[in-house]
Order: structure tokens, then C-alpha cells, then sequence
């Protein structure tokens, strides 16, 4: 591994530490007795509780001047000021910890504990008066270094592609970071207690399946080698859910990972998130005021409103929300009435729209395919799209009064699907037929039709009560309320490409231009990379860094002379 000078520096400055007899790595436990938030929170009203405390955190920023310095540290909480005053620390005739521990061998990142008492600067910032300060973990890399001056953020570390890979630097220097991933949990604990309150049992159904059912999506496929078997990462959980309301449990839900191996875009990642719950004895009707009333529980209760500004749009969660059925919205933004169309009037329809359709695409692909189009994205406030065809519905109950539609809705909000629900289809035999149907799909091509699951149809022949079920995502609820328009904002860990490794430099080919051994693998430390990358600076300002580089580290070679630089070129 190639090491950057900084780096380097700070490996030296580890073995320094250990010289002087100073763990950088202690396994012991730092109690810790006050955190940033609760100190600015509440002195100077309540100055008795902090004056003697304990607090752990990360060097930010340092201004060391002279006998004295302020270092800015960051706990889980927020930053906060700490003073160190050389005498403070080192009672005694040794200085060492405050003129070499301190100034010399921690740097910007190291984390630290420290004690000692909470008072106001001259400057009025409240800070730590630090009488004793220990080492905690020693940072072997530096961190980007984001400045900011009159309110405006400088050298930020913005890149998404650095971002996602480093979350943990992200987080750590990206303060409004580490907020969306609260609110992230504040959400899904709000959900929580709203279903607990309704007396639903929070369940664990299998993520390695059989058969991959509960969704029309391209599974992630893998081999059990015990039972000698293929296997697939669940597309969905609703089978096992609904299996459980066949087992007598009123209503149960469950926080699942689901995977699809589909595309990847800025609201798609192939894991993802989802709330799935089932209740039995209600249907889709009743789960549409259910779901409403949840999202404008959540809103109050996170944001202490039912306001959020996402990109350019405010959107209210404050239920009620407008109710459209799905073929009507196609004759509102589209023109063109599909009911009662055969399969080839709906293929000429939207072909004559302009979308892009084959043979192997059912009634419901291309329902869904025009809606997608043409009518999703006029939909900013939270709206039903309600009453399916049965095409697009293999899961759900026929519609009560028209037998070509299904008793579903989905939850439109900023022109993306946030939820689906159905009346749940609990006739056995309609459920197989469904079933038989999607296979048919399959052998024309479609590659994300439904497989049989025939163990869930012969739960449903033991007797599912009437039953209504919902799924919401996670991650795009998340980025509705904490106003982000990609999904990889919202996850810790986003899938990515493998990071490309990169081609470490050899001391031989600097050799063979030329350079005397000696001197193959200093040109490397200094951070030269390739002979090209060499040649690409000025011979001038390579003699300088070399010989620099040489008289820092106290190499015992005689120095380069800028003719024998020269000759590399």
C-alpha cells in the first residue's frame, strides 16, 4: 500500500507515541459523563452540572498558540470548544504532554478524551477547560478539511462517488449528513408505534426463499449447498405475511429487506427497504385511511408538521388525499379510454403515444407502461391511484362492482409510487388461475412475471379471513421527508461498482530510467506514481521535493544534484 506523505508523518508519530510509553489504541473503558448537545443546551442555567466532567470526541480543528490552544471536538451529538493550557495538563516540570504529545503528535482526526470543567471564552463560546487530556485512537489518515467563513463551506467533500464509498468520512465531516440518517430512524420508530398502538405484531419472515413470490420483479438468484437447491433473495415478504393471517394473527407487519435485480437509478437501489402489513377483516378502502392517517402521524411527530419542501414542490401529508382510478387518469392526461380495450387496442395506444412496447407485454405491462409515462409525474400531492385491472394485480382481490378491475391503490407523491395495496385475494382457486396466468407471461419473455407458489395456495384453501394489506418504501419515504432526490442520500451503504484498484509503482521502473536504487523508492514515498507522472513536473521542482523530502526524513543519501535529475528526462 502506497503511502501519502501525510500518512507517513503519522505513522511516525504512532511509533513516537509508543516510545513514550502512550497506548494510542487503549482498551480500557473512558467513562463519559456530558456530550455536546446537553453542555450548550443547558449552561450557564445549570453551570453545577459541569464542573467536573468527562467528554470523548474527535479533533475537528486545532489553533495552537504558543502555552495555550483550542482544539474543536465533535461527539455524536455536535461540536464543542475545548481550551488546553500547556501548564493545566502537565502539573509538574514535564511538558512533555502538552510540547510533544499534544502539539506534535496528535493531528486533526485523532480522538480524545477529556476532563475538566465548562466555562465562557472572552470570545463568549462555551467551552471545555481541559485538566487532563488522554489519547484515545490515533487517525493514520487525514481527514478533507471543510472550512467554513462567513457562513459559505470551503473544500467541502462533496463528491458522490467519494461519499458513498467513505460513509464514514462523510459522516464524520458532513454534519447535515448524520441528520438524515436520524430522522431515518425516527420515521420507521414512528410507524412502529403507530402499528403497536393498533395492537399489529411486528414479525421475521425468511429473506432466502424457494420461490420468489409477492411482487412481478427479477429475483437475485444463489444455490443452498446443504440441500443441494436453488434459491432467491426475496422480491417481496407478502406470501409469509398472509400465510400468518391464515394462522389467526389479526394483523402483523414486518421491516424487510427486499432485493431486485433490476436497474440502479436516482430512486432505486436493487436492496432496498419496505414496511409491509396485513390486517385481517379490512380492505383496501379502509387501509386508504389507514395509510393516510400514518403518514400524517409521522410528519407531525418528526417534523412537527404536515409540510415538507422537496426540491421545488411542497407537499402535505395532511390526510385526506384525492382518490383516481387508474384508467381514469390515462383518459384525464392521455386521452385515450382503455376500458374494455383489447390487449392490441392498448398496444396501438400506446404506440401511438409514443412509448417504446413488444409482444411479450400483457394488458397490465402496458397499462402500467402508459400510466408510468404519461401520468405518473403530474401527481405532487399525495393521490389513490386506485382500481387496477386484474392484469396488473395477481395478488389482489377482483374489484367488488366491475370483475375486470382489482381493489387495489397506489400512493403517488411527487410523481413516484410511495405505496401499493390491495383488498387481498383470498379465493384458492382464483389465486391459482392468477398464478397459471403469470406463467404464460413468462414463457412469452417476461422475465419479471410471477412464479407458482402453491404451498401459498394451499394456505389460502385452509380459509384467509377478508384481509387488506399495504406496502410502503422505506427509502423513498425518507427522501420525501428529509427533501433528498436521490435514494444513495438515504442509504448508509448504497450498492456501487467495485472500486478499481489502483496499480501500485515499482522501484524498478524508475530504474530504468535512470535512477540510482538508492533513490527508486524515496521518488515512490514522495508520491510520485510513474515515470510519466515524474516527467509531467518540472525537473526544477522534482530536485526540490526529492531533496525536501530527503532532509525531512534524515535519509542517510547524498543529495541529488539537478543535473542528475535532468538526465531522468
Amino acid at each position: 500500500m502506497a503511502l501519502s506523505e501525510q500518512e507517513q508523518i503519522r505513522r511516525n508519530s504512532l511509533l513516537e507515541l509508543r516510545k513514550l510509553g502512550i497506548d494510542p489504541y487503549p482498551a480500557a473503558e473512558y467513562k463519559v459523563n456530558a456530550n455536546a448537545k446537553e453542555i450548550k443546551e443547558k449552561y450557564p442555567n445549570e453551570e453545577s452540572l459541569f464542573q467536573d466532567i468527562s467528554f470523548a470526541g474527535r479533533i475537528m480543528s486545532r489553533r495552537i498558540m504558543g502555552a495555550a490552544s483550542f482544539v474543536e471536538l465533535k461527539d455524536s451529538t455536535g461540536r464543542i470548544q475545548a481550551y488546553i493550557k500547556r501548564d493545566e495538563i502537565c502539573g509538574g516540570e514535564d511538558k512533555t504532554m502538552y510540547n510533544i504529545v499534544f502539539k506534535r503528535l496528535m493531528d486533526i482526526g485523532d480522538i480524545v478524551g477529556v476532563k475538566g470543567r465548562v466555562f465562557i471564552t472572552k470570545m463568549g463560546e462555551i467551552s471545555i477547560y481541559v485538566k487532563e487530556l488522554t489519547l484515545l485512537s490515533k487517525a493514520l489518515k487525514p481527514l478533507p478539511i471543510v472550512k467554513e467563513k462567513d457562513g459559505k463551506t470551503y473544500d467541502a467533500f462533496t463528491d458522490p462517488e467519494m461519499r458513498y464509498r467513505q460513509r464514514y468520512v462523510d459522516l464524520i465531516v458532513n454534519d447535515k449528513v448524520s441528520d438524515v440518517f436520524v430522522k431515518r430512524s425516527q420515521i420507521i420508530q414512528s410507524m412502529r408505534n403507530f402499528f403497536n398502538r393498533q395492537g399489529y405484531l411486528e414479525v421475521e419472515t425468511p429473506i432466502l426463499q424457494a420461490i420468489p413470490g409477492g411482487a412481478a420483479a427479477r429475483p437475485f438468484k444463489t444455490h443452498h449447498n446443504s440441500l443441494d437447491i436453488p434459491m432467491y433473495l426475496r422480491i417481496a415478504n407478502e406470501l409469509y405475511l398472509k400465510r400468518l393471517i391464515v394462522g389467526g394473527y389479526e394483523g402483523v407487519y414486518e421491516f424487510a429487506k427486499d432485493f431486485r435485480n433490476e436497474g440502479m437509478d436516482r430512486t432505486h437501489n436493487p436492496e432496498f427497504t419496505v414496511l409491509e402489513i396485513y390486517v385481517a377483516y379490512k380492505d383496501y378502502k379502509w387501509m386508504m385511511n389507514f395509510t393516510e392517517q400514518m403518514l400524517e402521524t409521522i410528519a407531525m411527530e418528526v417534523h412537527g408538521t404536515t409540510k415538507m419542501i422537496f426540491g421545488e414542490n411542497e407537499i402535505n401529508f395532511q390526510a385526506p388525499y384525492a382518490r383516481v382510478p387508474i384508467l381514469e387518469a390515462i383518459k384525464t392526461h392521455t386521452g385515450y379510454d382503455l376500458n374494455g380495450k383489447s390487449e392490441e387496442e392498448m398496444r396501438a395506444a400506446a404506440r401511438d403515444l409514443g412509448l417504446t412496447v413488444d409482444d411479450t407485454m400483457g394488458k397490465g405491462k402496458l397499462i402500467d407502461e402508459i400510466f408510468g409515462e404519461k401520468c405518473e409525474h403530474k401527481y405532487i400531492q399525495p393521490t389513490f391511484i386506485t382500481d387496477y385491472p386484474v392484469e396488473m394485480s395477481p395478488l389482489c382481490k377482483r374489484h367488488r362492482e366491475n370483475p375486470d378491475l382489482t381493489e387495489r391503490f397506489e400512493l403517488m407523491v411527487n410523481g413516484k409510487e410511495l405505496a401499493n395495496a390491495y383488498t387481498e385475494l383470498n379465493d384458492p382457486i382464483d389465486q391459482l388461475q392468477r398464478f397459471e396466468d403469470q406463467v404464460k407471461l413468462m414463457e412469452r419473455g417476461d422475465d419479471e412475471a410471477m412464479f407458482i407458489d402453491l404451498d401459498f395456495v394451499r394456505s389460502l384453501e385452509y380459509a384467509m379471513p377478508p384481509t387488506s394489506g399495504m406496502g410502503i418504501g422505506i427509502d423513498r419515504l425518507v427522501m420525501f421527508m428529509t427533501n433528498n432526490s436521490s435514494i444513495q442520500e438515504v442509504l448508509f451503504f448504497p450498492q456501487m461498482k467495485p472500486e478499481p484498484k489502483k496499480v501500485l509503482p515499482k522501484p524498478e521502473d524508475f530504474i530504468a530510467i535512470g535512477l540510482a536504487e538508492e533513490w527508486a523508492n524515496v521518488v515512490i514515498d514522495a508520491g510520485f506514481n510513474s515515470p510519466d507522472e515524474l516527467k509531467e513536473t518540472k525537473a526544477t521542482k522534482v530536485h526540490q521535493v526529492l531533496n525536501g523530502y530527503r532532509k525531512k526524513n534524515k535519509l542517510n543519501i547524498p543529495a541529488l544534484a539537478l543535473t542528475e535529475v535532468q538526465a531522468w528526462y
